[in-house]
C-alpha cells in the first residue's frame, strides 16, 4: 500500500505541475502582450523561457536522482507558486520601451 501512496502522490505532484506549468505561460504571455511586446519579441521571450526549461529539466532530473523525485516535485511547485505570486506583484506600469 505504500508503494501505491508513493505513486499517487508522485502523479498528482508531476499533474499539478503540467497543469500550473501551462497556466504560467499562458499568463505570462498574456500578461507581456497587454503590456505592448510585439509578437517578435513574444517569441524571443519564449525562446529564452524553452531555454531556461532545458536546463531546469537538466537540473531537476539531477535532483530527483540525489533527492528524491517527491523532493523535487515539491519544490518544483513551490516555486513555480511562488513565481505567479511575484508576477501578481507587478508594476502594470512596466513597459517594453
Amino acid at each position: 500500500m505504500s508503494n501505491q501512496r508513493a505513486y499517487a502522490s508522485v502523479v498528482a505532484a508531476y499533474w499539478g505541475f503540467t497543469l500550473t506549468d501551462g497556466a504560467l505561460r499562458m499568463l505570462v504571455l498574456l500578461h507581456f502582450f497587454t503590456l505592448g511586446y510585439t509578437p517578435f519579441q513574444l517569441a524571443l521571450l519564449f525562446v529564452l523561457y524553452e531555454i531556461a526549461g532545458m536546463a531546469t529539466n537538466l537540473f531537476g532530473g539531477w535532483a530527483a536522482t540525489r533527492f528524491g523525485i517527491n523532493v523535487t516535485l515539491a519544490f518544483g511547485l513551490a516555486l513555480q507558486v511562488a513565481a505567479l505570486l511575484m508576477l501578481s506583484a507587478l508594476d502594470p506600469a512596466w513597459s517594453p520601451a
